[in-house]
């Protein structure tokens, strides 16, 4: 009897031996860098670091877009202030003539009109509203 519980010990710890080397063998392909998940964790964590990078470098182009696009508003709206009082101080320029229109050499010009006299001794408006007469029917 110990000699069978011997044989049976030995074929056990046999056994035991033979998982661990298979178990051993699964574990290194599993955690191999290159071929296993090692490898894809490894990969992810790399692509990862990348993609930081990239946003924060394109975080501060964002920033630095934004401020000279700012500046650039600032100068719009002063170039249209400064062109609307232009615009504005235009329509106080005369009307230059017209060239289309020739003169003749011998025609004499047209008379300007005088303006006339300010009257200071009579009481008039200065705007007078006229009404229709109203037909009764």
């Amino acid at each position: 009897m110990g000699l069978i519980s011997d044989i049976l010990l030995a074929a056990g710890a046999f056994g035991a031996a033979i998982y661990c080397f298979v178990l051993s063998r699964r574990l290194k392909r599993f955690s191999d860098l290159e071929k296993g998940v090692g490898g894809a964790v490894a990969v992810l964590s790399s692509r990862v670091d990348d993609l930081t990078k990239t946003l924060s470098a394109a975080q501060k182009t964002a920033a630095q877009s934004a401020e000279s696009l700012m500046d650039l508003t600032v100068k719009a709206e002063e170039s249209s202030r400064r062109i609307e009082l232009q615009i504005a101080s235009l329509h106080d320029l005369p009307t230059p003539p017209d060239p289309a229109a020739k003169t003749e050499p011998n025609a004499s010009p047209e008379p300007t009109q005088q303006p006339l006299p300010h009257k200071t001794n009579t009481v008039e408006p200065m705007f007078v509203r006229h009404q229709k007469e109203r037909k009764a029917g």
